[in-house]
C-alpha cells in the first residue's frame, strides 16, 4: 500500500476538500488533525507524558505526528523511530503467528494442546474460584489452540473474579499475573509453574484475561522448533519491513527507547518505572512473552502490521495470511453465557466481543465505536486498532502505566480525535 505523511494545510482548511484532495489526504481533513495534534500536545504540556507519536493510515495515505521528547528529563525529541514497550498490543502479533501455523496445518483451532504442551495435559480446576488448591474436580477436556486463542484455557487474571483468592495467591508468588509484571524464568518454567496449579474453570467455560497468549507464545515455539522471536522475524516482522520489532534492543538503539512511567492510583504522582539503559531492555530476555512483557516496537512497524491485518493479510507483495484467516481472527468467538461469566472492566461486553486473539467491537456506543473495529491496547499507553469500515489503522505509542484499570486520557482522546477527523 502506498504511503503519504500529511501535512497541515491552510488552504485546504478554508476550502472545502475535493475529491482528488480527499485521495491524496485519505478523506481526513487537514483542520480536524491540526486539532488532533493540539489535544495529544496538552496531555504533553500538562506534564501527564513527556511524549508520544500518533499514526493514521486511511486509504494509502499516512499521518505521523511525534509530540514531546523521549523522557521527562531528556531532550531528545520523539521520532517516528522512537522505540516503545509494546505490552498487550503484542497480543495480535501471537495471534497472528498462531494463525501462520494453523494455516500450514502444524497446528489445528480444536486439536489438544497436549502434544506440545504436555505440562498442561490432565488437568484439575478449582471446585469454585475460591476453594482451596487441592479441591478440585477433573477437566471435562483438554485444553485446545481455539481455547487459547479465545482465552477460554481456564487460566488468566483470577484477579478479576476473586483477588483474595488461594489460586490468585499462588499465581503472584510464581509471578504469573500482570501485577507481578515481569515472568523472569525460561519458556519451560513457566508452562511448569502453571502446570502446578488448577485450571480457574473448565476449559472454554469463560473467558479470562492474559495467560493464554503467554502460552499461544510458547506453543508457537514448541510447534515451530525455534524460539518465539526467531519465528516472528522470519515470518512476519522481515516480510512486512518491521526491523525494529523484537524482544530484545540492541546496544546500539537503546537511546531511542522513549523512558516507561507509572501513575500512583492514589496520589497520581508519576514516576520512573523503566529507564532502557539500566532496566529490563538493556538485559538478556529469558522468557519471549507471547503476551507483550518486553517486545518493543516503532509506530512506523506497528503501521505497517496493522495495514497487513487491515488488507486481510496482505501487504505490498507479501501475504502473512489468508483472507479467510483474518476474518475468522475477527468475528466474535464467545456466547452470550461465556461473556457473562467473564468479569473485566466495567461495561466492557456491552460493545465487546472477542475473536482469534483480538478484541471486536460490536455495538456503537461512542465516536471510535465502529462495529467490526477490532484491536488491542497495552497497560503502559500503547494502541492499535483496524477499522475495515472505515479502510483505516489508528495507532498511539506512549509510555506511562495509569493509575487505574482504565485507559490513560491521551488514549481515549486520541481515538476520539482520529475519527472526527474523518471528512467524508
Amino acid at each position: 500500500m502506498a504511503s503519504r505523511t500529511l501535512e497541515t494545510d491552510t488552504a485546504l482548511e478554508k476550502a472545502q476538500p475535493s475529491s482528488t484532495q480527499r485521495a491524496k489526504t485519505g478523506g481526513l481533513s487537514a483542520a480536524r488533525l491540526t486539532r488532533l495534534h493540539d489535544t495529544l500536545r496538552r496531555h504533553v504540556d500538562s506534564g501527564r507524558l513527556p511524549g508520544l507519536v500518533a499514526a493514521i493510515g486511511r486509504r494509502g495515505a499516512e499521518h505521523v505526528d511525534a509530540i514531546g521528547t523521549l523522557g521527562f528529563d531528556r531532550t531528545a525529541p520523539m521520532q517516528r523511530d522512537t522505540l516503545f514497550r509494546m505490552a498487550s498490543v503484542t497480543k495480535m502479533i501471537t495471534a497472528v503467528a498462531t494463525m501462520i501455523l494453523i494455516e500450514e496445518c502444524r497446528l489445528r483451532l480444536d486439536d489438544p494442546v497436549d502434544e506440545f504442551l504436555p505440562e498442561l495435559a490432565n488437568r484439575k480446576v478449582l471446585r469454585t474460584i475460591d476453594s482451596p488448591l487441592d479441591d478440585t474436580v477433573p477437566a471435562k477436556r483438554p485444553i485446545t489452540v481455539r481455547d487459547l486463542l479465545t482465552y477460554r484455557s481456564g487460566y488468566g487474571e483470577v484477579g478479576f473474579l476473586s483477588p483474595a483468592s488461594p489460586l490468585q495467591r499462588a499465581m503472584t508468588d510464581a509471578r504469573l499475573p500482570l501485577s507481578t509484571y515481569y515472568f523472569p524464568g525460561t519458556p519451560d518454567e513457566y508452562l511448569q509453574a502453571l502446570g502446578r496449579l488448577p485450571l480457574a474453570s473448565q476449559p472454554g467455560e469463560r473467558w479470562l484475561y492474559h495467560m493464554s497468549a503467554e502460552i499461544l507464545g510458547v506453543l508457537i515455539a514448541r510447534a515451530s522448533g525455534r524460539p518465539l522471536s526467531a519465528f516472528l522475524r522470519e515470518r512476519i516482522f522481515e516480510p512486512l519491513g518491521m526491523k525494529d520489532s523484537g524482544f530484545t534492543v540492541p546496544h546500539a538503539k537503546l537511546d531511542r527507547v522513549a523512558t516507561c512511567y507509572q501513575t500512583d492510583f492514589i496520589t497520581g504522582e508519576i514516576t520512573l518505572l523503566d529507564e532502557a539503559r539500566t532496566g529490563l531492555l538493556a538485559q538478556h530476555c529469558p522468557f519471549e512473552s507471547g503476551a507483550g512483557d518486553q517486545f518493543v516496537s516503532t509506530a512506523d512497524d506497528m503501521l505497517a502490521f496493522g495495514l497487513m491485518v487491515l488488507n486481510q493479510g496482505a501487504y505490498g507483495k507479501e501475504r502473512i495470511l489468508s483472507r479467510l484467516s483474518v476474518e475468522a481472527m475477527t468475528t466474535d468467538q464467545l456466547t452470550a453465557e461465556q461473556k457473562a461469566a467473564s468479569p473485566f472492566f466495567e461495561n466492557f461486553w456491552d460493545s465487546r466481543g472477542w475473536g482469534l486473539g483480538v478484541s471486536i467491537v460490536t455495538r456503537r456506543t461512542e465516536l471510535a465505536g465502529v462495529p467490526g473495529r477490532y484491536g488491542w491496547d497495552g497497560v503502559f499507553s500503547t494502541s492499535l486498532y483496524m477499522d475495515p469500515h472505515e479502510d483505516m489503522v489508528g495507532l498511539l505509542m506512549a509510555q506511562c502505566r495509569p493509575g487505574a484499570l482504565a485507559l490513560h486520557p491521551a488514549v481515549l482522546d486520541f481515538w476520539t480525535s482520529a475519527y472526527q477527523a474523518i471528512d467524508d
